[in-house]
This record gives C-alpha cells, sequence and structure tokens, in this order.
C-alpha cells in the first residue's frame, strides 16, 4: 500500500509541475485559468488519494476534502474569468463571445 500512496502522490506532484508550468507558458488569462484549474483539480485528487493509501483512518476527511476541491476550483476560475472579462481584458484572438452575443452588462459579476 505504500508503494500505491508513492505512485498517486507522485502523479499529483506531477499534474501541480504541469498546472504551474501552464500558467507560465500559456497566452492569455482565459488559458491560464483553464490550465492551472485543471491541473491543480487532478494534482490535488490524487495526492488526496495517494495520503488515502498511506493513511486509511483519514478517508473520511479526505473525502470531505475532495468534495470542496471539486466545488470551489470550477467556481474559482469561473470568477476569474468573469472578472478578467469585465476588466476589458479580453484577448484579441478570443474566437466567440458569448456574454456579448446574448448582450449582458459588462459591469456586473
Amino acid at each position: 500500500m505504500e508503494i500505491v500512496s508513492y505512485i498517486f502522490m507522485t502523479i499529483g506532484g506531477i499534474f501541480f509541475l504541469l498546472g504551474g508550468l501552464g500558467v507560465l507558458r500559456m497566452p492569455d488569462t482565459f488559458n491560464r485559468i483553464q490550465a492551472g484549474t485543471k491541473a491543480t483539480t487532478l494534482g490535488a485528487f490524487s495526492t488526496l488519494i495517494g495520503v488515502m493509501f498511506s493513511n486509511p483512518s483519514w478517508i473520511a476527511k479526505l473525502i470531505i476534502i475532495i468534495v470542496f476541491v471539486a466545488i470551489t476550483n470550477p467556481i474559482g476560475s469561473s470568477v476569474i474569468a468573469k472578472a478578467t472579462y469585465n476588466s476589458k481584458n479580453i484577448p484579441d484572438n478570443l474566437v466567440q463571445d458569448d456574454l456579448k452575443e446574448r448582450g449582458e452588462d459588462n459591469d456586473s459579476i
């Protein structure tokens, strides 16, 4: 079980590393949000699953943490994306602007 725990924690660390690299390498805020959110979510899940294998008595607490991460990461990235959109810092290569097509006011979050 200890080897499985180390494997999951290593996978989680790799996802965190790739998420940080994605945040540094992506050209605009929207791409950075996607790279950071997806990679850190998978990294957190893998790391917490690794901790579950190493400490089975913590399973209930770790499941609560996994649920919290699964709920808060998408909400946080959505708020950052909406704030970026409202700041008029929209990239030039934006292919489709759903908010502009719906006629939403850019001043409200």
